[in-house]
């Protein structure tokens, strides 16, 4: 009887005591399933990315009377734009008009939809919509109090989400209180004007409103680069963050217009006795990046 007590006693601590080697073994030889690894995302290199030297889209403004109907669409409307702007944005030919070669845009002082001032916003169309490239606009600026000009890009798909989100590249800001001081700009969901984070170049061009001068973006998937007049004046590289900082692997197309007032370009007023003011534009040029 003391025997069989002895085996009942020790055989179920045997069977324990081999279980446990047995997990330890498994651990230490490496049989679990591995845990996946899990590494943060890494910027881009730079691949000096070069530009094929025919654009893929382009307006010389060599016919007369409204901007090609095939090339431009109108943005349309009032009510302050999102900025207290003043004006009302129409398709009339006083306010966006070919001749002579030029494009002119045409801020002016008259009641047009409930707004004291009327001017035009030009949005690209018809294959208007761009991933990467060189972008080149010839351009000379308005004067005068209240004048807001800017040639910039917006998402085509607003993949990421509303404004600031899909992002926003302003490659030529000008306000007229603050004379001959051109900004170029990138706006995203962690760098924006609304919270004062928004990344910027800017230069003083001392004949920004009598001569033309080309304001041109270079973007790549490493990085948007600004310049005026071939040289640079704008670094924004890609972190590798994601879109927050990042949301420019997107379709984005041009705009070209002239605003008055507003919350930047009316910030020391506006002088109503300049109007009518214009941005007057030599041509447009988009050059397809060559892929690396």
């Amino acid at each position: 009887m003391i025997f069989h007590n002895i085996k009942r006693t020790t055989m179920p601590l045997i069977l324990v005591s081999n279980l446990c080697i047995a997990l330890l073994c498994a651990a230490c030889t490496g049989t679990e399933t591995p845990r996946p690894v899990i590494t943060a995302p890494k910027p881009p290199q730079d691949l000096n990315w070069t530009f094929e030297s025919t654009p893929v889209w382009a307006d010389e403004f060599n016919t007369p009377g409204k901007p090609d109907p095939n090339k431009w669409g109108y943005d349309l409307g009032g009510g302050g734009w999102g900025n207290n702007e003043l004006q009302n944005y129409t398709d009339n030919l006083s306010n966006a008009s070919v001749a002579d070669g030029l494009l002119t845009i045409t801020a002016r002082r008259e009641n047009s939809g409930n707004m004291e001032y009327s001017s035009a916003r030009l949005v690209t169309k018809n294959k208007g919509d761009f991933l990467y490239g060189r972008i080149e606009v010839k351009a000379k600026l308005p004067s005068g109090k209240g004048t807001w000009p800017a040639i910039w890009m917006l998402p085509t798909d607003w993949a990421y989400g509303a404004w600031p989100k899909s992002g926003e590249i302003d490659i030529m800001e000008h306000v007229g209180y603050d004379q001959n001081k051109v900004h170029i700009t990138v706006h995203t969901e962690a760098y924006h004007h609304k919270i004062g984070t928004q990344k910027a170049g800017t230069k003083v061009i001392p004949t920004a409103s009598t001569d033309f001068h080309l304001y041109r973006l270079d973007w790549t998937p490493f990085s948007m680069r600004g310049y005026i007049d071939e040289q640079l004046v704008f670094e924004y590289r890609n972190e590798g963050k994601g879109y927050a900082v990042w949301p420019f692997d997107k379709r984005f197309h041009l705009l070209l217009n002239l605003a008055v007032g507003g919350d930047w370009g009316g910030a020391q007023g506006v002088d109503p006795d300049i109007y009518p003011r214009s941005m007057e534009v030599d041509y447009v040029r988009v050059y397809k990046m060559i892929d690396k």
